[in-house]
């Protein structure tokens, strides 16, 4: 059945208070070499049949109006076959 991921992400630009508190966390826990940390979110979307090119089109439509806030996030579709 194939899958369509929608990562979402904020914009380098916006404060990502998640990321640098997981980021001060590493070092603490032992972990090193860590430069920057951002946090976002993950989408999995399941459908029925082929995922077509208005398929990927309706899930483009969906990451603007509701799986992300475009002012201050970024997003990426992509489709994972298998899953």
């Amino acid at each position: 059945m194939p899958r369509v991921v929608v990562d979402v992400m904020p914009k380098p630009e916006i404060l990502d208070p998640q990321g640098k508190a997981v980021h001060g966390a590493l070092p603490r826990l032992g972990f090193s070499g860590v430069t920057d940390v951002r946090q976002g979110k993950r989408f999995e979307l399941a459908f029925d049949g082929e995922v077509t090119d208005d398929v990927l089109a309706e899930v483009e439509k969906m990451a603007e109006t509701l799986l992300s806030n475009p002012v201050i996030e970024n997003f990426t579709v992509r489709v994972e076959e298998g899953a």
